[in-house]
């Protein structure tokens, strides 16, 4: 097959106009043209008035080797290349132990997925609750106030993934198209098949939870197990080798290869691993708040006459302002139709995060405004990040009112720098309250007035993006981990052997798909080394 990039259509491009551009494009008939699949459709929207999509296509054609040597020196059409993932390994016979998995967020569960279907019936943990005993906790925050702090927006299957957006795709490196894999597993399990070609794909809340329980049927369908509400408390490490998890309940469990595919927010394990000294580093993150104006607002912005069109669907937006003092301010997990929610698991902190369902079409659109962090801002050792995160989530919780409301301001008031007192015509979305107040206590000044600056220019690329009513909601904390346990070329610890960090927590990822792709990584890994052992 042949693979075109690049193949731009009017939006509204009639049935047979992809065809025949196609043919146009590689100079062939329309007969010629024997077969075609959209590997890829995304839009280009900088002229607003002129949107197109953009494709990228696989064509199978009969003079496939003379038209690739005709455009030889074409970076847009070149053999398409093979996606289709093939195993590095296959369990042994005499295997002996089991790899145990610790969390079933995205990476835990694409790296057990993997090992099952070699064959190697991985022993998975997770802290939190099944999918949907842990949604029912979750809305006991929201409505209620109530925090269960080992089942909420954090912690249990599906990880903090499952109450977001649901966005499937990534800036990566993807060489090995591991993303594919990941997309492919999505769609046998119940996810809508355009998340394979559209260049934004995303699945929504709803459709996540229904396939993340078709994921763990699979895998326990292969031989694996998983089992919940399995907190890890410590890890045994003999001579710089792990040997083994204890279980809060006081279960030992004996195995040499443990997967540690924690979220960001799993500061008691990330405290225990640092006590057992294995390897971490602090690593910069960002905090901010969550902007909240008419999704209207936005389409018209981006979309102009095209607004509301099927194809484009919501519209979002990515935003970057760099600030006289230094600070990088930028958009972050954009929600279209969403709503910001509460996503703590510490009692007596506040935390946001934004999240949409499938169809996107709730009245607000929402997204992180955030300002970079490092190391230097929190000094004193690896852990530093999670007190400096924690700071200002005691601080949002004093804030609102000590009952988790969030605190909140009118972008117009946060401007000028005077507290609100009353809503506008923006009614913000957090549940279970907001409570209007001055923000200018709520992060480092430094953020402060970096946001206070980034607002007016975000005006300039987005009209009525500083509108008055606009409301922010705080705080915004958790957009990545703020350590790294640092992993050598074999992708195990730098110096505890058969532990193996990955995905968000662990610093390797940041999203669904990327932390799906590690666990991938992660799982062949630990699969080439578990055959290289057995022999």
């Amino acid at each position: 097959m042949i693979r075109i990039t690049e193949l731009r259509l009017p939006l509204e491009h009639s049935a047979d106009a992809l065809p025949a551009a196609i043919a146009q494009r590689l100079g062939v008939t329309l007969d010629e043209v024997l077969a075609f699949t959209i590997f890829k459709r995304g839009y280009d929207a900088r002229k607003r008035d002129a949107i197109v999509l953009v494709y990228t296509i696989d064509v199978t054609i009969a003079a496939e080797a003379a038209v690739l040597a005709r455009f030889s020196t074409d970076q847009h059409i070149n053999p398409s290349p093979d996606t289709r993932y093939q195993p590095v390994a296959q369990a042994p016979e005499n295997l002996e132990q089991r790899p145990v998995i610790v969390g079933f967020g995205p990476c835990g569960i694409m790296a057990g997925l993997l090992l099952a279907q070699m064959g190697f019936r991985p022993l998975i943990l997770e802290r939190g609750k099944k999918v949907r005993e842990r949604t029912k906790d979750t809305w006991g925050l929201w409505r209620k106030s109530e925090l269960n702090p080992e089942s909420n927006v954090q912690f249990g299957e599906g990880g903090a993934g499952t109450f977001s957006d649901g966005k499937l795709y990534s800036q990566i490196k993807d060489p090995k198209h591991y993303g594919r894999k990941v997309l492919t597993e999505f769609v046998k399990a119940g996810a809508p098949e355009e998340i394979l070609y559209l260049s934004k794909p995303h699945i929504g809340t709803f459709r996540l939870v229904k396939m993340v329980e078709n994921i763990r049927h699979q895998i326990e369908q292969l031989g694996g197990e998983i089992r919940f509400q399995q907190q890890v408390t410590d890890l045994v490490i003999e001579a710089g080798q792990v040997r083994g998890l204890v279980l809060a309940s006081g279960e030992q469990i004996r195995t040499d290869h443990v997967i540690m595919a924690l979220g960001h927010s799993a500061r008691d394990t990330f405290t225990m691993l640092h006590q057992r000294g294995v390897f971490m580093e602090a690593k910069p993150f960002s905090l901010g708040f969550r902007i909240e104006h008419p999704q209207r607002l936005i389409d018209q912005a981006r979309f102009g006459k095209h607004a509301g069109n099927e194809k484009l669907g919501a519209a979002d937006y990515k935003l970057v302002h760099h600030a006289n003092n230094g600070r990088a301010v930028y958009s972050f997990c954009m929600c279209p139709g969403g709503q910001v929610v509460a996503a703590t698991s510490e009692i007596g902190r506040v935390v946001t995060n934004g999240m949409s369902q499938y169809s996107r079409a709730e009245r607000n659109a929402n997204a992180g405004i955030v300002v970079g962090v490092t190391p230097e801002d929190f000094p004193g050792g690896p852990l530093a990040g999670l007190e400096f995160q924690r700071q200002w989530e005691s601080r949002a919780y004093e804030l609102g009112g000590c009952n988790y409301h969030a605190p909140g301001q009118l972008v117009g008031d946060f401007i000028k720098g005077q507290a609100s007192t009353q809503l506008g015509t923006v009614e913000p979305s957090y549940q279970p309250g907001v409570q209007l107040t001055d923000l200018a206590t709520s992060l480092p000044d430094y953020a402060i007035g970096a946001i206070r600056e980034a607002l007016p220019a975000f005006e300039r690329q987005i009209k009525g993006f500083s509108l008055y009513d606009a409301v922010l909601t705080g705080v915004e904390t958790r957009t990545s981990s703020p350590l790294r346990m640092t992993r050598g070329q074999d992708l195990q610890s730098v110096n505890v052997k058969g532990l193996y960090p990955a995905g968000e927590g662990a610093g390797y990822a940041g999203g669904i798909l990327s932390a799906g792709v590690d666990g991938i990584k992660v799982a062949e890994a630990v699969a080439t080394a578990m055959v290289a052992a057995s022999r």
